[in-house]
């Protein structure tokens, strides 16, 4: 007997162990447990990177990360580690917050890598609760710019200290003193505290992997840095009595389900600790145990037996629990104070794919599928909100731009949707007295100095009001407006062609203001087809006089889809299929090749900008179509006359 329960208890051990191994290898962790987090808590420091977009946050982390020992010597690593999202790699932005850690002498920092775009910032408002510190990075030449602005505003609310550091040094155009001033000034502007205000400076370049006190003398590695941080920022806050943590950002994994990253603020938390989850309101969200608690290393998660106070840790094991809850021990009734999230400027309707081409490319085409997944992003991003249109096909979704909603749409393309999706719409309130307010946005534009009449000419047409204009660099100008949201839809591609591809255009949202009035929609019309089938070259070579094409020939396509854009301000249909009409005469010359002007490149985000009210984006993971919504002709013009009456 004895024998055999020895041999149970062996078997027993054995296969925990193997399942541990197991479960950690199916969740990306390495198989031993770490005891517990070890690290005093006035060894810990926990810190927010702030920059817009492309001054070099994720190539400043990826250094901090290779220069504290993270990566063995000989560990190939990828450039731009932190942005592990395929869409963030391709576009070279980081959409979503991510967290990693690092140990230095024998102090531990917890960073966290903000987005710099204003569309993903429902990110970047709850991130900054889990931090006591910011490096603020800018660009040498280009100096503070609007999504730093936004951020910046965000982290000096809630009383976090900075640290600036400017980076890309090594730049020609550099001008740092001047950069300072202006940080200065933003922060001033920004109500800073007197304490915020005499804020620390480095120089250097995150690519070249050095940081300094002094721009002239160059070292060779990022101790200035981590020097700083430790001495400038701030023990985490932490509070007496039982756990209490809020969650701030969400994941899932298939093994662990529902996994959410925030502060632990008070008490201890161990796996398999029973905890209640408090809403915003106080109102219990539900009972549960946690499953696992998981600490951050390097770029890995990885399991503990314990966390303490002041650490950033993920929970898993909740079924219900949402971005902004309180997890806390069962005798705790009052939850963490959650800072509010600004509300949505933009919407869209998606709707199920109803053209005669529906289902040929995609396999999620049912509004089930649609609405499902749409629930699900909203779970994790509270910057966006999801509801049920009038039309039981159709779903409004709201977001903070029209990038975010962009991503979006590109996620979802990309894992097999098919939808039809209306032009942006802006989200407008109700004032005191009853009066329509639309969203303003402060638009900074860097453009040659030869085009900046063309600029203020287009913005004026769209209700935009100036507030400065200034030299910026040798031959270049910088003007500042302020506009509304919806005469900025579709302008990015239409600044381009203005300047030569030469402006730099950033955008933030300002307040919401009364509403401006109407602003002129695209001068043009468009070319619609008649038929369905597969367009033809002879076609589209007779038709070139007509207007730019957006289809090659073969494409396919269908009665009421548009497939070239009018010179007229008018809609014409035409026949994209009409082929050559054949003799059995052989005539000299009749029978070259037709030689075709490419057509227009529609990407998802130009398609989204060009359509007007009465047309859709159909958006399949093969092809991106422009359409009308009433297919039939009949149908369209009933709609316009009822639209005109």
């Amino acid at each position: 007997m004895r024998f055999a329960a020895a041999g149970a208890c062996l078997t027993t051990k054995h296969s925990q162990s193997r399942r541990a191994r197991v479960c950690a290898r199916q969740i990306s962790l390495p198989p031993e447990s770490i005891p517990s987090m070890s690290t005093p808590i006035e060894k810990m420091r926990n810190i927010a990177i702030i920059a817009h977009v492309d001054h070099g946050k994720t190539t400043l982390v990826d250094e901090l990360l290779k220069q504290s020992g993270t990566f063995r010597e000989n560990e190939k690593t990828a450039e731009r580690m932190m942005d592990s999202n395929d869409l963030e790699k391709e576009r070279g932005i980081t959409i979503l917050a991510k967290t990693t850690s690092v140990e230095w002498k024998d102090y531990r920092i917890n960073i966290v890598d903000t987005p710099g775009h204003a569309d993903f910032g429902g990110e970047v408002e709850r991130i900054l609760q889990m931090v006591d510190g910011a490096i603020v990075l800018v660009d040498a030449a280009e100096g503070p710019m609007p999504q730093t602005k936004f951020v910046v505003s965000k982290a000096l609310k809630v009383g976090l200290r900075p640290i600036v550091a400017v980076n890309k040094i090594d730049k020609p155009e550099r001008r740092p003193d001047e950069v300072i001033n202006e940080v200065f000034d933003l922060f001033a502007n920004l109500d800073a505290s007197d304490d915020q205000l005499d804020f620390p400076i480095l120089y250097g370049s995150a690519k070249q992997g050095w940081m300094n006190t002094e721009y002239e003398n160059q070292t060779e590695n990022m101790d200035s840095l981590f020097q700083m941080v430790v001495d400038h920022v701030p023990v985490p806050k932490v509070e007496e009595g039982p756990f209490r943590f809020l969650a701030t950002t969400i994941s899932s994994d298939p093994f662990l389900g529902r996994i959410l990253t925030g502060r632990v603020s008070s008490g201890t938390i161990k796996p398999n600790q029973s905890i209640k989850v408090l809403n915003r309101d106080g109102e219990l969200v539900e009972q549960t145990r946690v499953s696992k608690v998981l600490a951050f290393r390097g770029l890995d998660r990885v399991p503990v037996d314990e966390a303490q106070a002041g650490d950033i840790v993920s929970l898993a094991g909740t079924t219900k629990a949402n971005v902004a809850d309180t997890f806390c021990d069962p005798s705790v009734s009052e939850p963490i104070e959650a800072q509010p999230i600004d509300p949505p400027t933009i919407s869209m309707t998606f709707r199920v794919n109803d053209s005669p081409l529906a289902g040929t490319e995609g396999t999620k085409v049912t509004s089930r599928m649609i609405w499902d997944r749409l629930l699900k992003e909203a779970e994790g991003n509270v910057a966006l909100k999801v509801e049920r249109a009038t039309d039981a096909e159709a779903f409004t979704v709201s977001g903070r731009g029209e990038l975010q909603l962009a991503v979006l749409i590109e996620t979802m393309r990309r894992e097999g949707f098919e939808l039809g999706v209306s032009r942006p719409q802006v989200v407008m309130q109700e004032g005191p007295n009853g009066e329509k307010l639309e969203p303003i946005e402060e638009v900074v534009i860097d453009v040659d100095d030869e085009h900046s009449g063309v600029v203020v000419q287009k913005l004026s047409e769209r209700k935009a009001d100036m507030l400065d204009m200034r030299p910026s660099g040798v031959g270049r100008t910088r003007m500042i407006f302020h506009a509304p949201t919806r005469g900025l839809i579709g302008y990015q591609g239409e600044l381009l062609s203005d300047t030569r591809g030469t402006a730099i255009m950033n955008r933030v949202f300002h307040e919401y203001a009364p509403h401006k009035g109407k602003i002129q929609g695209r001068h043009t019309g468009v070319l619609i087809a008649m038929e369905q089938g597969e367009a033809v070259a002879f076609a589209l070579w007779n038709l070139e006089d007509r207007g730019p094409m957006m289809i090659h020939p073969g494409n396919k396509v269908y009665g009421g889809m548009i497939v070239g854009e009018h010179n007229r301000d008018n809609d014409l249909e035409v026949n994209v299929l009409k082929g050559k009409k054949l003799s059995n005469v052989r005539a000299s010359g009749t029978d070259e090749a037709v030689r075709l002007t490419p057509p227009l490149q529609m990407t998802l985000e130009r398609s989204l900008a060009y359509i007007a009210d009465d047309e859709l984006v159909e958006v399949t993971p093969e092809s991106i179509r422009l359409r009308k919504v009433h297919l039939d002709p009949h149908e369209r013009k009933r709609a316009a006359k009822s639209a005109n009456a």
